[in-house]
């Protein structure tokens, strides 16, 4: 028995397989929302943007709290857009609108281990919405941790606050810590904090974007009908009229 190793041929193998893993990701991923009702994806951290866990210990140096000449001209900037002041109605309408438009606020949050846990959320769903959610997909659902932003570092403590007005729309970077974590400054980073299942989607989303962007496109086959610019004189028989008599 011969196997075709032609290039097409392997083409045509890679391309099936690569399908079929991307139809397994499509799957495992559409099981997950199924199951905690959110569009989850789990990704590495890049080791530049992880922060370390024992960043509560970390403190900013005084220039970085130094006002800058770029923070005076931005708040020029912005004092002069508000220079022609609006109606409160006006605001609050234009604001209805833009709140209108956005439809989803996705979430990343970054956990000491390096791995990053992305939801999707509604804009006008609460933060314990996703303080909920976190305690169904952490191994101890009752370990005790909070959420903060950086820079500079800001615990958010407000959890009936919605994600929009929250400021984390369309999409915003929070992180993990717990109390355990607290102390000196040797303490490594425990793992893994999620499930077993949540951890299983790591990289599948990854998976079905290569899979897409390997997928042939069809060539598109250019038809062109040759029109005369002139019509052809049509022969005409040359007919006698009858009064003609030779």
């Amino acid at each position: 028995m011969t196997v075709d190793s032609s290039p097409l041929s392997k083409r045509r193998r890679f391309l099936l397989f690569s399908s079929m893993e991307s139809e397994s990701a499509k799957a495992r991923l559409a099981l997950a929302k199924e199951k905690y009702g959110r569009d989850i994806r789990v990704f590495e951290t890049s080791t530049a943007s992880a922060i370390p866990a024992n960043a509560s210990n970390i403190e900013e140096a005084e220039d970085f709290y130094e006002f800058t000449p770029e923070d005076y001209y931005r708040i020029l900037a912005t004092k002069k857009e508000d220079k022609y002041l609006k109606t409160k109605k006006l605001r609050d309408a234009e604001e209805a609108a833009r709140k209108s438009r956005i439809t989803k606020a996705v979430i990343r949050i970054r956990f000491p281990d390096n791995h990053t846990l992305e939801i999707t959320f509604h804009p006008s769903e609460i933060i314990q919405s996703l303080i909920d959610l976190l305690r169904k997909v952490l191994v101890d659902p009752q370990l005790p941790f909070y959420l903060y932003t950086t820079p500079p570092k800001k615990q958010i403590t407000d959890m009936s606050q919605d994600f929009y007005s929250a400021g984390f729309v369309p999409g915003a970077v929070v992180y993990f810590a717990c109390d355990a974590l607290k102390g000196g400054d040797d303490i490594s980073a425990p793992g893994p904090f999620l499930l077993e299942d949540i951890m299983s989607l790591l990289g599948l989303e990854s998976i079905s974007e290569q899979a897409e962007s390997t997928q042939p496109t069809p060539k598109l086959v250019s038809t062109s009908l040759s029109v005369d610019s002139e019509p052809k004189p049509v022969d005409k028989k040359k007919i006698k009229p009858k009064w003609l008599k030779m």
